[in-house]
């Protein structure tokens, strides 16, 4: 019982780090929009869609999205080596 009770804590850390890495694409790719839009540098972007986050009561992956989105006509993908 035990293992299994630590085999599913595992699994369940993995895919929350998988998911972390995933929103974490999206939040670099959308500094990046912002450098390149604001040409300012990564620090200044992050702390721009920090500010924009919060004055929009969004979470930050969604807002992220949200710009991507209006640059892009296809979803972010993150690709992981298994």
């Amino acid at each position: 019982m035990r293992l299994a009770l630590r085999i599913a804590d595992a699994q369940n850390l993995a895919d929350d780090l998988r998911a972390a890495m995933a929103n974490r694409t999206t939040i670099d790719l959308a500094c990046g929009v912002i450098m390149a839009q604001n040409r300012c540098s990564q620090d200044e972007a992050m702390a721009l869609l920090t500010k924009a986050s919060s004055h929009r009561n969004q979470k930050l992956r969604d807002l992220a999205a949200g710009v991507i989105g209006r640059v892009s006509d296809g979803a972010v993908t993150t690709h992981f080596d298994p």
